[in-house]
């Protein structure tokens, strides 16, 4: 799954990196949880891309309330065209969202990642799940696959977001069984094109996009989501 992730680019370089004319406010944030507003890329009926704003966590358009929110964090890519939650925004609403590294967690019974960590770890790892950040060297940016929805109930409109996983691949897989589905930056255009409604998940399950990053152990500070500073990382 992704349950925690980073974006701590500046908005210049967000904007750079995905092609935008605007942002919304945007400052560095060490530690995103579900449940709140991310950044998130769409693209509009003329063709061009926006940066919004988006729940994070799915409300499907039919559902009665938004309580399902924290159980559509993510979408298991395996399933997108079957699932009723998920079928019609894999069709017609993609998006991508920015992030600089994601976080895992491996339990605590397991070997580290890698044996030249395991005496700073090991204190860790008996009291708790160890915490992992898997990010490219420089924490340079890159996109999530993403799915949108708009939901509306009386007086209300939500426009929410969910976070497409994969089976984690060698690098990641001692750590956890899933990760997040990484679009490549040639492959934006063609995620979010809206005239596109058959496109191949496999097409999009790039290995390339996970070979430059790099798995660091990091303190249980990152547990709690109150806390959103550079320690966050160390």
């Amino acid at each position: 799954m992704c349950g925690r992730y980073n974006l701590i680019a500046t908005g210049q370089q967000i904007m750079d990196h995905f092609g935008l004319l605007s942002l919304p406010l945007h400052n560095p944030d060490y530690n995103i949880p579900p449940g709140q507003k991310i950044l998130t890329i769409v693209e509009l009926e003329n063709g061009s891309n926006k940066a919004v704003n988006l729940h994070w966590g799915l409300i499907p358009s039919w559902a009665k309330d938004r309580a399902i929110s924290s159980r559509l964090i993510n979408a298991r890519a395996e399933t997108l065209t079957e699932k009723a939650s998920f079928r019609n925004a894999y069709r017609h609403r993609r998006c991508l969202i920015p992030a600089t590294g994601f976080f895992e967690w491996q339990s605590a019974d397991a070997a580290p990642v890698h044996d030249t960590l395991a005496a700073r770890t090991s204190s860790q790892t008996t009291k708790s799940k160890q915490p992992y950040h898997i990010h490219k060297p420089d924490n340079s940016l890159f996109a999530f696959a993403g799915l949108w929805e708009q939901w509306q109930h009386d007086q209300e409109t939500v426009y929410s977001c969910t976070i497409i996983t994969t089976a984690a691949d060698a690098k990641i897989s001692p750590v956890h069984d899933r990760m997040p589905v990484i679009i490549v930056a040639n492959d934006y255009k063609r995620w979010l094109d809206k005239k596109s409604t058959a496109v191949e998940m496999t097409d999009f399950l790039a290995a390339d996009a996970y070979i430059c990053m790099q798995v660091t152990p990091v303190s249980t500070r990152i547990n709690n989501p109150r806390h959103n500073d550079e320690s966050c990382l160390r």
